[in-house]
């Protein structure tokens, strides 16, 4: 049982745990020191509905391929099961075995990218999220993690502590007292992820996490498959990069105390904020054509300036 645990990557890597222990601490000591605020925070009540799914799942019949393996990156994983009915039919509907790997690699990306809106919610598994459509950017790493190793490409996860720009602390950060406590306490948000699928030789990176509404809304590149978000919109804290085959047991389990339990509050304003820029993205693109947005966007684009010296932060 053990091996199998650390075969899949089930336990977290070293610094996974120093940022889990850390984060743990920081937002303890903040809590404590805002009790009052908490309380109150607690009982707030925030109208928020959620969003609609904006797509039709296409239909499983018997007999539809599938690459069921036990080789690592291929094999089902926590929160990843490429073998459910639903991932076989998308698979399929989406040009698996049919397409060459890059092209049907970067046709699930768009798929993933596009159609599913990102909601801050506890994590749960592929199934769910895309009967749902919507979930954080671990949930929408997973399904296309997932729609990849079903057709047989190996894919795996790139997991990192993040800064930010501006414009999206303000979107997750500066809405909330307690969250901008903890997040300036730390120098960092706590956890960011992209997709990274094994073709050719070669492991290509794949963020599905923003959807071009989004990045329109924030002024900054629509990005595309093999595009890494660092160096456009994050910058990920020196060290804490890790590669694995699973997300790590009690994550799951951490998500649901941190939304449903501390703050839900607090949620609810980041998932109306990200609504608010998919509306607003929506509209600029509306205007001028997702096409000409980018020729604009990428014409000189630079990344806002991160002053990571400042924020007190080591990975080793």
């Amino acid at each position: 049982m053990l091996r199998e645990l650390k075969d899949k990557e089930y336990i977290p890597p070293k610094n996974m745990l120093k940022l889990f222990i850390k984060g743990g601490f920081v937002l303890s000591k903040v809590l404590i020191k805002n009790m009052g605020q908490l309380k109150k925070a607690r009982k707030e009540r925030i109208e928020y509905i959620p969003p609609k799914r904006n797509y039709e799942l296409p239909e499983y019949k018997p007999g539809m391929k599938v690459i069921k393996s036990n080789e690592k990156y291929l094999r089902p994983t926590l929160y990843c099961n490429p073998y459910a009915k639903e991932i076989i039919a998308l698979a399929n509907h989406l040009g698996a075995f049919e397409k060459d790997p890059y092209e049907y690699a970067r046709d699930a990306f768009e798929f993933v990218k596009r159609n599913l809106i990102l909601q801050i919610m506890p994590l749960d598994g592929v199934v769910p999220t895309l009967k749902r459509g919507y979930g954080t950017c671990l949930h929408k790493i997973s399904l296309f993690i997932a729609l990849c190793r079903a057709a047989g490409l190996k894919a795996r996860y790139k997991l990192y502590a993040i800064a930010m720009i501006q414009q999206w602390y303000e979107t997750f950060v500066e809405i909330d007292p307690l969250m901008r406590e903890w997040y300036d306490a730390m120098g960092y948000f706590m956890l960011h992820g992209e997709g990274e699928v094994y073709i050719d030789g070669k492991w290509i990176v794949a963020d599905v996490g923003p959807t071009p509404e989004r990045q329109a809304a924030t002024g900054i590149p629509i990005t595309k498959f093999g595009e890494d978000s660092i160096g456009i919109w994050f910058q990920a804290i020196p060290g804490s990069i890790m590669r694995v085959e699973s997300l790590p047991l009690g994550l799951g389990t951490a998500s649901k105390l941190l939304m449903e339990k501390i703050s839900p509050a607090s949620v609810a304003k980041m998932n109306n904020n990200i609504l608010g820029q998919v509306e607003k993205g929506r509209k600029i693109l509306q205007e001028i054509g997702e096409e000409e947005y980018n020729r604009r966007v990428r014409k000189g684009y630079k990344m806002p300036t991160i002053e990571l010296e400042r924020k007190s932060i080591i990975f080793e």
